[in-house]
C-alpha cells in the first residue's frame, strides 16, 4: 500500500468522492484558492472547479447553514472548519437544525453533511482555538462523531462519512497531518462508522483511546513491553457516536484492567461516559478501578512547555498504566 500522510489521506478521500458523486461539494474558508488553512484541500479547486470547491466568507454560521440547506435539496456538502473551536458560533445550525432534521420531518428529509477540521491542543494557539468538542457533539442524537488517528482511518472514515445520510462530524488533529502511514489506494476502501479497531493486541491491560492519544498509547505500550514485560491492548474507538462498545468489552473481559486515554478534560468528558458503560456492563470482569488520562482541567495553556505538560503524553499514559496494574 502507498505510504502517505494523514493530510494526503483526507485529500484523497475527498477527491475520490468528488469524482464518484457529482453531488459532493466542498465549502469553507480558504478551501479553494488558498488550498485550505492546513493545505488539506490543495489542488482540488484546479481539478474540480469553483462550483464544487467553494470559498466562503468568514462566517461559520452562514456557510454551515448554507450547507445544511443544500443537503436538504440533494447535495452532499463537506464543510471545513479552520478550527473546530469555531463550531460554537454555528451551534444552532449544527446541533439544533442539522441533528434534528430527519426526526422533525418524520424521516422525509435527510441531512447528508460532513463538517471536518482540526480539534486539538498542542499547537500553542491558546484557549479559544484548542477545543476538543467530541463529547458535546456526541451528546446530541441524530449525529455521528468520528476521530481518526491514522492516515488509513482518516481516509476510510471520511469516505464513509461523505456517503452517510446523516450529519457526520470529523475531528482531525493538526499535529497528525504530517503523520505517514500505509493507506489503500483503491477508491472503494471505506471503513464503516461505529467500528473500533484493536491497534495492538495484549493480555494484561486494555487502553481505550482515540485520536492522537492512540499514537501516544502505542508508544507507551511498547515501553511497557520492553521495560516491564507488560502486554497492553490498544483499542482505538475511531468513532465516538455510534460507539463500538462490544469491541471494548471483549478486550476488558480478556485483560480485566482498563485505562482510558483521551485529549479531553476529565469533567463530563467522553471517558466519563465510557467508564460508566464499562462498569455497568462488565463490573465483575474488572480486577481494578478504571483509570483515566486526559488534559489537565484548565483552559488551554499558551506557554509551549507548559501546554506539553497539560496534554496527555506517552509518559503520563505509561505512569497511569503502571498504577492501574498495581491497584
Amino acid at each position: 500500500m502507498p505510504l502517505i500522510t494523514y493530510r494526503e489521506a483526507l485529500r484523497h478521500a475527498m477527491s475520490e468522492e468528488l469524482t464518484r458523486d457529482e453531488n459532493v461539494v466542498i465549502l469553507g474558508e480558504e478551501v479553494g484558492q488558498f488550498h485550505g488553512a492546513y493545505k488539506v484541500t490543495e489542488g482540488l479547486l484546479e481539478k474540480f472547479g469553483p462550483k464544487r470547491i467553494v470559498d466562503t466568507p468568514i462566517s461559520e454560521a452562514g456557510f454551515i447553514g448554507l450547507g445544511i440547506g443544500a443537503s436538504m435539496l440533494g447535495l452532499r456538502p463537506v464543510m471545513e472548519l479552520m478550527f473546530w473551536s469555531f463550531y460554537s458560533v454555528a451551534f444552532d445550525q449544527i446541533l439544533n437544525n442539522a441533528a434534528n432534521l430527519r426526526y422533525m420531518s418524520g424521516g422525509q428529509i435527510n441531512c447528508p453533511i460532513v463538517i471536518r477540521g482540526p480539534a486539538n491542543g498542542g499547537t500553542n494557539v491558546a484557549a479559544t482555538h484548542s477545543h476538543t468538542p467530541e463529547n458535546i457533539l456526541a451528546h446530541h442524537p441524530g449525529v455521528k462523531v468520528v476521530v481518526p488517528a491514522t492516515p488509513r482511518d482518516a481516509k476510510g472514515l471520511l469516505k464513509s462519512a461523505i456517503r452517510d445520510n446523516d450529519p457526520v462530524f470529523v475531528l482531525e488533529n493538526t499535529i497528525l497531518y504530517g503523520l505517514e502511514g500505509e493507506v489503500p489506494a483503491a477508491a472503494d476502501s471505506t471503513i464503516p462508522l461505529g467500528l473500533a479497531d484493536v491497534k495492538r493486541p495484549g493480555a494484561d491491560l486494555t487502553i481505550v483511546t482515540y485520536g492522537r492519544p492512540v499514537i501516544q498509547s502505542l508508544a507507551a505500550a511498547q515501553q511497557l513491553q520492553q521495560e516491564h514485560g507488560i502486554s497492553a491492548e490498544i483499542v482505538d474507538l475511531r468513532t465516538i457516536r455510534p460507539l463500538d462498545l462490544d469491541t471494548v468489552l471483549a478486550s476488558v473481559r480478556k485483560t480485566h484492567r482498563v485505562l482510558i486515554a483521551e485529549e479531553q478534560r476529565p469533567f463530563c468528558g467522553t471517558g466519563a461516559q465510557l467508564a460508566y458503560m464499562i462498569q455497568n456492563e462488565a463490573f465483575d470482569e474488572l480486577d481494578a478501578p478504571i483509570q483515566r488520562v486526559g488534559t489537565i482541567d484548565a483552559p488551554a495553556i499558551y506557554s509551549p512547555p507548559v501546554e506539553i505538560e497539560q496534554l496527555p503524553n506517552s509518559q503520563r499514559i505509561l505512569a497511569a498504566a503502571l498504577a492501574t496494574l498495581k491497584s
